[in-house]
């Protein structure tokens, strides 16, 4: 059951999630964008997806180590505004930039294969995205966290799309590699520990009360 504080805390991390658009808008309109602000907008966007998805696989680290099950529902959250930045990311790519000639939007994936990564990124945000609700998570049952966890796969293809089309600073690409791969790092040492170390407990505790 959530709580008045759980509650105070979701609706604080809602009203956070927006000021990063916010922000964006006031930039729009102070035309604070620099020569090019039609990029600007696209990498902030795209910045603002990777930063979420952090966060969103930071919370099972840290309800791991703080052992607070109400951590579920924020995630959840932040998994929402990871989809819904990323298609923010999308639209100013096909709309801002591309003025919704497909065509051109087509030939322009065919010929840019960083934007693979970026199309197979978003297509599992959108998924996950989609099945976030309880209902989705009652008809998926088992497979309902085997789809999520491709939020990983995800989070890769994400930095793969960023870092390879960068020709200048790699800096925050290479940050968010570090991150994510930490976070993966982290749920791979918890399903180990659980998966082999508890297996050979069980003969060391069976020969302890034989004894």
């Amino acid at each position: 059951m959530r709580t008045q504080a759980a509650d105070k805390y979701w609706w604080l991390i809602f009203g956070c999630g927006l000021l990063p658009l916010l922000a964006l808008f006031a930039d729009i309109a102070a035309d604070n964008l620099g020569g090019n602000p039609i990029q600007a907008i696209h990498i902030r966007l795209g910045d603002w997806t990777l930063r979420f998805l952090c966060l969103t696989l930071a919370v099972t680290p840290l309800q791991t180590v703080s052992r607070w099950r109400g951590m579920s529902g924020y995630r959840q959250l932040l998994g929402l505004y990871t989809w819904f930045y990323a298609t923010l990311h999308v639209l100013a790519y096909v709309v801002a930039d591309q003025g919704l000639q497909w065509r051109a939007i087509v030939v322009d994936i065919y010929q840019s294969p960083y934007i693979w990564f970026g199309v197979l990124a978003y297509m599992i945000v959108l998924a996950l995205g989609l099945t976030t609700s309880n209902w989705a998570k009652r008809r998926l049952g088992k497979n309902w966290k085997k789809l999520h966890r491709l939020i990983y796969p995800a989070g890769i293809a994400a930095v793969i799309h960023y870092f390879w089309q960068l020709k200048g600073n790699l800096a925050m690409p290479v940050f968010y590699a570090i991150v994510i791969v930490a976070l993966l790092g982290f749920r791979l040492l918890v399903w180990f520990k659980n998966r082999h170390l508890n297996r050979l407990l069980i003969p060391l505790g069976r020969k302890t009360g034989s004894g």
